[in-house]
């Protein structure tokens, strides 16, 4: 059964909303990343961070309350109406829920330590379940009165890639007709600390495919899709995942699990390497990913092929960043956003000489968008957990 996206909610470093988003994203802004002073103890970061005050999580809801789930309700404003309409025509309980995330309410479980710490007691209004990995979607199917399957996928950096699979496979199984897509992911102590502990921290900017990147910017971010059988102008053709388990943090070294999901994901979508018109790549500008990505991205496609990593402009998501590299796909796709144009690759134009060659993009290149122009997203975990997601216009 082909599948539609039917209707996207996205909030990121970018800005709020999809069309403030898209003109971010083609233009190379970089605006969301900025210095942070409360994330390490030590030093300021660098950081992909959401500006602004987020929507108050309604007061029957109120146990779901936490910056992760208030990032997605940002983002639920967008799909509402429409998850709303399908779900009065086939039911709520044939309205699947499928979310990624890796850091749910984990800000909260921080902040609520240090008050414990101060106070000898913790606080009045804590909830340990706010920082549970479930919690985000337990907190969409509320919010939405959805009653079918709700579930999350916690696979580190390709979580909210692989709900795209796993909704694909509750409708092909005739268990939903249809379902909302997507992911989360808040800054926090944590999650910088132990990249900081990995030394996989930039020092500033990062700065994929370059001979001298030396690490990550991490983002935050929240994507859903409205994800169903009617047709829309932009579909999904494909989905490609593997799991190489070559060493827990480590990827494989010549990328073996990701060209096995980059091919499965060709595969479904019945279309060739040529076919492809643009390829987001993971793209984290530590030297083991974007050593491997190179040459996988190289073994299936060569070097023809448009690519960029969004996460300079974005830092990197962590959980969220599958649903949100899926989304840049999605504005390329559809009429009114991209129009054809190419996510820009900003870098300081030094390439690893050890890395095989690719079409890295600037700003303002653009491709032919025409009725089954099909394009790429990676999405690369710890653990070598893989998914590789194709979108194609009509």
């Amino acid at each position: 059964m082909k599948l539609y996206l039917n209707a996207l909610g996205v909030v990121n470093p970018l800005g709020r909303a999809k069309g403030d988003v898209a003109r971010n994203l083609f233009a190379g802004s970089r605006a969301g990343l900025i210095q942070r002073a409360d994330l390490l103890p030590d030093r300021a970061v660098r950081v992909g961070a959401v500006d602004g005050l987020l929507p108050a999580i309604p007061e029957p809801l109120v146990r779901f309350d936490c910056r992760n789930n208030r990032l997605t309700l940002a983002a639920l404003y967008e799909i509402e109406e429409a998850v709303r309409a399908v779900s009065s025509a086939v039911g709520p309980h044939r309205v699947g829920v499928v979310m990624g995330t890796s850091t749910s309410g984990i800000a909260e479980g921080e902040a609520a330590i240090a008050h414990r710490a101060a106070r000898g007691a913790w606080p009045k209004d804590f909830s340990p379940g706010r920082q549970e990995i479930g919690n985000l979607a337990r907190f969409v199917a509320a919010y939405l009165a959805l009653d079918g399957p709700a579930y999350t996928i916690s696979t580190a950096c390709s979580s909210s890639a692989k709900v795209f699979a796993s909704a694909q496979r509750l409708i092909d199984a005739g268990i939903c007709d249809a379902a909302v897509v997507g992911g989360a992911d808040t800054l926090c102590r944590m999650t910088l600390g132990g990249f900081d502990s990995l030394d996989a921290l930039a020092k500033d900017y990062c700065n994929p495919f370059s001979r001298n990147r030396d690490g990550i910017n991490i983002g935050e971010g929240a994507a859903v899709f409205l994800l169903t059988s009617k047709p829309a102008a932009v579909s999904l053709l494909g989905v490609g995942e593997s799991s190489d388990a070559y060493h827990v943090s480590s990827p494989h070294p010549e990328g073996d699990g990701a060209v096995l999901a980059m091919n499965r994901a060709l595969a479904a979508a019945h279309l060739t390497p040529g076919q492809i018109s643009y390829i987001n790549l993971h793209g984290t500008a530590t030297e083991a990913n974007d050593m491997m990505e190179g040459r996988a991205v190289s073994r299936v496609f060569g070097d023809r092929i448009p690519c960029s990593s969004t996460k300079s402009l974005t830092g990197h998501m962590l959980g969220a960043a599958g649903a949100n590299e899926v989304a840049f796909l999605w504005m390329m796709l559809e009429p009114g956003f991209g129009d054809g144009m190419i996510p820009p690759h900003l870098w300081d134009g030094e390439a690893d000489p050890a890395i095989p060659l690719l079409n890295l993009v600037g700003v303002g290149e653009r491709f032919a968008l025409q009725p089954g122009a099909a394009v790429l997203s990676n999405s690369f975990a710890f653990g070598g957990s893989n998914a590789a997601i194709i979108l194609g216009r009509g």
